[in-house]
């Protein structure tokens, strides 16, 4: 197995490399935007400027947050993918997406006053995204097996199921909290700050180290159950650790940034295209790949049309719609 294979050097240079890129990205995705920055007095903090309040305050904080959210999308990816067996998974085609979605806003249209949003809609996120996964998955069932295609067709109805409460959550509620739900729709990276971004990386570097402990039961999960078993792996446990940890990651990020598609589907495959499927390799450079590719995506969002933005979920849609259908086309060829 190609398991077998995997030496610290390269772990270290692929991880190195990475985090390198992702480094860059942050960096000229701060730099880029409808406002040209004078770098000299942005770094000077003795002049006050307003050029270092767009860069520290509105930008940094918004890229960092699309560096965690696209990581942990990712990563929720790539761990599906392994454990359900499906190329195609991804938390917003599964319906993962749109049931934290939910369940974060009747926390927010629900909770008393005196609950903070930090704690309370994470929570309740992180909630619906486990119902949604069980719902969805245990509903997928055939003859007692997981069957992939039906498994595609139950996450698109339970899409449009959530979808439509949502809309009828939308309705009834008053201007202000509608807009929150229109939040939730669309997808947004505006509005965070380094307190939302650093118990937002928490959340995902708790979920991605529980991922990254079961890697080598996922390399024997995406195997078979039946194959996994025979190679010593607890799957019925190990199956619950890999959903509680998904769902954590889709939860709080959902929490945050609203439904944001397509991520966990085209990450996960171009990063193993280009390292292969060991996932104590995989697990850690998807979250790194998630983090270029939506700091790269929102800079689109906000930069393509000057001073208007675009939803960076309608960006990512853009890429994933054609990224799913090429899938999909290479997976029917694949089983005939």
């Amino acid at each position: 197995m190609a398991i077998a294979h995997l030496t610290g050097r390269r772990l270290a240079r692929v991880h190195g490399l990475l985090a390198l890129a992702l480094a860059a990205t942050i960096v000229a995705a701060a730099t880029i935007g409808p406002v040209h920055l004078d770098w000299r007095r942005a770094l000077d903090p003795s002049l006050g400027s307003a050029d270092a309040v767009i860069l520290f305050r509105t930008r940094v904080p918004r890229v960092l947050l699309a560096a965690v959210v696209g990581g942990a999308l990712a990563t929720a990816g790539a761990a599906l993918q392994a454990l359900l067996r499906n190329p195609l998974a991804d938390p917003h085609l599964l319906g993962v997406s749109s049931g934290a979605a939910l369940a974060g806003v009747c926390a927010i249209v629900l909770q008393p006053v005196f609950l903070g949003r930090t704690v309370v809609v994470p929570a309740a996120a992180f909630g619906g995204a486990l119902a949604s996964m069980a719902i969805v998955v245990g509903a997928s069932r055939v003859g007692g097996r997981l069957d992939s295609y039906t498994l595609l067709l139950v996450g698109v109805i339970y899409n449009a199921f959530a979808g439509a409460l949502l809309m009828f959550i939308n309705s009834v509620v008053d201007f202000y909290q509608a807009h929150g739900v229109l939040f939730w729709l669309m997808g947004s990276l505006s509005g965070g700050d380094y307190s939302v971004v650093a118990a937002l990386a928490l959340y995902t570097l708790v979920g991605l180290g529980a991922l990254v402990v079961r890697a080598r039961d996922l390399d024997c999960l995406s195997l078979g159950d039946d194959r996994a078993a025979e190679l010593g792996v607890d799957v019925e446990r190990a199956r619950l650790v890999v959903f509680v940890a998904a769902s954590l990651l889709v939860g709080a990020v959902v929490s945050v940034s609203g439904m944001i598609g397509f991520v966990g589907l085209i990450v996960p495959h171009l990063v193993r295209m280009l390292i292969g499927g060991d996932h104590r390799l995989l697990l850690p450079a998807s979250y790194l790949g998630g983090a270029i590719f939506l700091v790269c995506a929102d800079t689109i969002a906000r930069t393509a049309l000057g001073g208007s933005e675009i939803p960076v979920g309608v960006v990512t849609a853009l890429c994933g719609a054609p990224f799913f259908t090429y899938l999909l086309r290479r997976e029917r060829r694949r089983t005939g």
